[in-house]
């Protein structure tokens, strides 16, 4: 077992990422401990990370463990991606002062984006929680990694395309996926499978280039496209617009007898660019 403590230059609420990544039942937490335990694939060897949060939010420091010292360094650049702990978030705050959301970013500061563990099965989480409330969503992912991932040392690590892209819907639908989200999940890591998706290979494309790809697959829309960007690979300035939970706290953050239109989120969302997904983020956190 080696360890590695790592201090970072800029606030960072590693707190608070525990507790929203605690929504998952499949993520390894301990949010008295402060820390968790993260799956990696490396070259198909799995590993398992133990991240520990051992500073502040205005001095963040944490130890990265684990036990394969040959892939130390690979291991530490993935948990620095993974966490985007190479972002300067004082910068980021900086950025707001003086704009509509400066009180928000005062009372919620420092708060990153923590991209999904796995690319591929963060666009499979995200297309399974399409258009279902967050509780139901979270069953129905938990059901199918239990089902087709692999649980090692309490770590659940996520099931590949080509494994998914060989079931059927009916097993599905015995998870209690609908009949056509099945169709997407199962269609969508086939072309993955298959080569004709290459998700690694949109690391180094435009957010546009994305879009235009992405856009053609079945069951792919706007909203999925735009929580992929984030999550997936920590894209910093999306605003999902048709997102309820960002309605809803704008809804709320402007004392509105209603959720905004469409136009005016456009509006209100200019001045906060290239930033939005914070912006997105630290919305969504003001109402949970």
């Amino acid at each position: 077992m080696w360890e590695e403590k790592i201090a970072l230059r800029t606030m960072y609420d590693f707190d608070y990422t525990l507790y929203r990544i605690s929504f998952d039942p499949l993520i390894a937490v301990n949010l008295n401990e402060r820390s968790v335990r993260v799956p990696l694939v490396l070259d198909g060897e799995k590993h398992i990370v133990h991240l520990e949060a051992v500073g502040t939010t205005n001095e963040p420091q944490f130890i990265v463990r684990s036990t394969d010292i040959n892939r130390k360094m690979d291991i530490i650049y993935y948990i620095y991606d993974l966490f985007q702990w190479h972002v300067d978030l004082t910068k980021i705050h900086n950025h707001f002062k003086g704009t509509n959301l400066d009180e928000l970013f005062r009372q919620f500061p420092a708060t990153p984006i923590v991209k999904d563990f796995d690319l591929y099965f963060s666009l499979m989480k995200i297309i399974i929680h399409q258009q279902l409330n967050m509780k139901f969503a979270f069953v129905l992912s938990t059901r199918f990694v239990e089902k087709y991932g692999e649980k090692v040392d309490g770590v659940w690590f996520y099931p590949t395309p080509e494994k998914i892209a060989n079931i059927s819907i009916d097993e599905l639908r015995k998870l209690q996926f609908s009949g056509r989200k099945a169709e997407y999940v199962i269609d969508t890591s086939k072309k993955i499978a298959e080569g004709k998706i290459n998700l690694e290979g949109f690391r180094k494309k435009s957010d546009k280039e994305i879009f235009s790809e992405l856009i053609k697959i079945r069951g792919i829309g706007n909203w999925t496209i735009e929580n992929w960007l984030m999550f997936g690979l920590g894209r910093k300035d999306y605003l999902p617009q048709a997102d309820i939970g960002i309605q809803n706290a704008v809804k709320t953050y402007w004392n509105m007898d209603r959720k905004p239109t469409m136009d005016e989120l456009t509006e209100i969302s200019r001045e906060w660019e290239p930033y939005r997904s914070y912006a997105s983020l630290t919305l969504w956190r003001s109402i949970e």
